[in-house]
């Protein structure tokens, strides 16, 4: 995208447009419809996290909007205490509500970025980030974020991410973006499209598969595996 970093939105700027979007992000059939695959990966996700990681005990959402991700996993993997987590103090509040309806443990709330919270290292089994490591900006941000997150996991702990991805090759992304564009353009128009696009520009600074795989492994994830990938979409798991 050509909006430079520094002029992205901020937290602040996000957390208000997250405040207003509740409702959208608390359907758990279709999760983000303007994510390609949404419920597909939602789906692998929860399936693999209780089978990568049986004795999992402890879950931290990372960006847990409304809450799907948790659920959908807690519906597999009953009982885990959860730590959910989010810009928005309104997603909290209704992600906290929808999870404690669940088979569940302890649910701990923390509203703020999580770069930046006071969080336990070496105590997840299990961290999910759906849909928020793309609002990461340059190439030394990426690292820390994916350098306190393998801090945070326990010996044996997966990180699960689905996201948004772009390509560095550039008739690549011009491909994988239009793709998505006509994905967009089916579900709501081209008023939609343009929408979506203009918050991606304004907001997101999405990176490659390839980019995270090596900041991974820079961190000190032992393996790692993609899981689903269509256009500019995807998901992986990362295991300590």
């Amino acid at each position: 995208m050509g909006l430079p970093l520094e002029k992205k939105s901020t937290n602040a700027q996000i957390k208000e447009r997250f405040d207003h979007d509740v409702e959208r992000f608390s359907n758990l059939e279709t999760g983000q419809q303007a994510v390609i695959d949404a419920p597909l990966m939602l789906e692998l996700i929860s399936d693999l996290a209780g089978k990568i990681v049986p004795h999992a005990r402890t879950l931290l959402d990372i960006g847990c909007g409304a809450g799907n991700n948790t659920i959908k996993i807690l519906r597999r993997t009953p009982g885990l205490d959860c730590d959910l987590l989010d810009l928005s103090d309104r997603m909290l509040e209704r992600a906290a509500e929808r999870v404690r309806a669940e088979q569940v443990g302890t649910v701990r709330t923390f509203c703020g970025d999580f770069r930046e919270l006071d969080l336990p290292e070496g105590h997840y089994d299990l961290i999910v980030a759906a849909a928020v490591l793309h609002h990461l900006r340059d190439e030394a941000d990426w690292q820390r974020a994916f350098d306190k997150i393998h801090a945070l996991l326990a010996p044996g702990g997966a990180l699960f991410v689905s996201d948004m991805f772009f390509h560095d090759d550039p008739q690549v992304h011009a491909a994988m973006w239009a793709r998505y564009g006509e994905y967009l353009c089916r579900l709501g128009g081209e008023t939609y499209r343009d929408k979506v696009f203009a918050y991606i520009e304004a907001e997101d600074s999405p990176r490659g598969l390839t980019f995270q795989i090596e900041r991974l492994r820079a961190a000190g994830f032992r393996q790692i595996d993609v899981l689903h990938k269509n256009s500019c979409f995807g998901a992986y798991v990362a295991i300590k």
